[in-house]
């Protein structure tokens, strides 16, 4: 018998992946490709529109084509999707111009200019953001200051949720979460800021109608639905940001909650009941929630995850072509080294080489400090791992300064895999983690949403419950956490110095 099923898909920086999900949660089939960033110039960052769309066809084809080995009948799609990112449309929804996203850098001459008049403080009070170079609000400024014939060209200005959305319905949509990262949204009322707009040189008309998350947009195009190969009368629900999709799939989703993805980069989020900027760390911005009445606020605290990767890299180079099980025996081989090593890494400090709480773009040095002969590889892997630790935990000591609760942080991503990651993370910052190895969250996230839109679950919690996936609880130790306030104090230290 032919029973629903549920699309979630997870639009990446550089992949994207969709998840085909029974009403229980189970994962009856997925498929994933990789699309490429190019860097025509140094600190620009651009990706092809179409070559993305390709990707989402391609996935959800083969999606489709499991779906229909199995009788499972997909009835609605949702997105969750990177945002910050802008793409230029011309009347009928054709890209003129590369996705910029929201790693390009071209516009932080712009943002330096509004920190010298003054602005940034006032930005953050409309948008809930601090101006950043890779946002769509300094990145149209800079498209209208040095490329006015593309601004004049462009019927809109679209993230990368907008355009899928339209690709695969004809209709032009945003959500709160995805479209309060193009810093172009009042935090406050939910709608385009007419001020920020005109900071950015484009018309409030120019932007998608912002809908709430879990609204019905439509079903598929005829012409969609053949790229796809998902039947006409799918149904697509707006989506939301993808770390906010994570939240609502884990359940953070209340304040003192709070959720730590970790992948290249790692991107600790809390959950609050009201917008206001006013009790938020300086750090960290004010964003809406893909639940109903809720609101996130997150900070990145860079590419945490890239320092151990490049560290294995180093110590343990894969081979051309490598296979899964190659990789694994390699992270084996890592985590043998960390096992010979204790806790404070006899002494041994790393300073990130790619983020950090207070630099979460990258820094430009890092490295070792206080190397000596004794010291062996096992020493310096645990070192690297505890600077992320010891970051997070700087982050978090700033947000309980400010007020926040953190009663329970929920680890996701490539770290929560880690044999050794989440206990020392427990230990480090004393809270204690609920930690799941699902690697599914944002596209799960999206199915609820997609479940909710068309009726199949009677609200969001209803709809978590069902496609809850288990996890794992760990407690911080009392003693090694007593022992690293002093590793922690002269990690703090030394940072300052540096």
């Amino acid at each position: 018998m032919t029973s629903e099923s549920l699309i979630g898909v997870d639009v990446g920086t550089s992949s994207a992946r969709a998840v085909l999900f029974d009403l229980r949660g189970e994962t009856l089939a997925h498929a994933e490709c990789a699309y490429s960033l190019h860097t025509p110039q140094p600190g620009w960052v651009e990706q092809s529109p179409d070559e993305v769309w390709r990707a989402l066809c391609a996935i959800l084809r083969r999606v489709a084509d499991q779906a229909r080995q199995q009788d499972a009948r997909p009835v609605a799609l949702a997105l969750a999707c990177q945002s910050g990112s802008v793409t230029l449309v011309d009347e009928s929804g054709a890209p003129i111009y590369p996705n910029i996203t929201w790693m390009d850098g071209r516009a932080e001459p712009i943002v330096q200019e509004w920190q010298a008049q003054g602005l940034s403080t006032q930005l953050r009070r409309w948008s809930g953001w601090m101006p950043h170079p890779g946002l769509a609000l300094p990145t149209l400024a800079w498209l209208r200051r040095h490329r006015p014939d593309l601004m004049a060209r462009a019927r809109r200005a679209l993230s990368m949720n907008d355009y899928l959305t339209h690709c695969l319905t004809g209709r032009y949509c945003s959500n709160p979460s995805n479209a309060a990262v193009m810093q172009l949204l009042s935090i406050a009322e939910g709608d385009w800021h007419p001020e920020l707009c005109r900071l950015a040189g484009i018309d409030r008309a120019q932007l998608s109608p912002v809908l709430p998350s879990g609204a019905s947009v439509g079903p598929l195009t005829s012409e969609a639905s053949a790229l796809t190969g998902l039947p006409p009368d799918l149904w697509v629900v707006n989506g939301g940001h993808d770390q906010s999709c994570t939240a609502l799939s884990v359940g953070v989703t209340q304040p003192g909650q709070v959720l730590l993805a970790c992948g290249t980069s790692w991107v600790v989020t809390d959950a609050v009941d009201r917008p206001e900027v006013s009790g938020v760390p300086a750090a960290m911005d004010l964003s809406f929630h893909a639940a109903p009445q809720r609101w996130t606020i997150s900070q990145s605290l860079g590419g945490l995850g890239s320092a151990l990767d490049w560290w294995l890299n180093q110590c343990w180079p894969a081979a051309p072509g490598e296979s899964a099980e190659a990789r694994a025996a390699r992270y084996h081989a890592l985590n043998a080294e960390l096992e010979r090593s204790a806790p404070g890494a006899r002494g041994l400090v790393f300073a990130p080489i790619a983020g950090g709480h207070a630099s979460p773009a990258g820094m430009q040095q890092g490295g070792f400090i206080g190397l000596q002969l004794h010291h062996t590889r096992g020493d310096m892997t645990r070192a690297v791992m505890e600077s992320a630790a010891y970051e997070l935990h700087w982050a978090l000591q700033e947000m309980r300064a400010a007020g926040l609760r953190v009663d329970e942080m929920f680890m996701v991503g490539g770290a929560a895999r880690s044999a050794h990651w989440p206990q020392m993370v427990a230990d480090i910052t004393g809270a204690p983690l609920a930690v799941s190895r699902y690697p599914h969250w944002p596209a799960l996230g999206a199915a609820i949403l997609a479940g909710w839109g068309v009726g199949l679950f009677d609200s969001i919690d209803a709809g978590r419950l069902s496609l809850s996936r288990p996890v794992v609880r760990i407690q911080p130790d009392a003693d090694r956490h007593a022992a690293h306030a002093l590793s922690f104090a002269r990690y703090q230290a030394l940072m300052r110095a540096v």
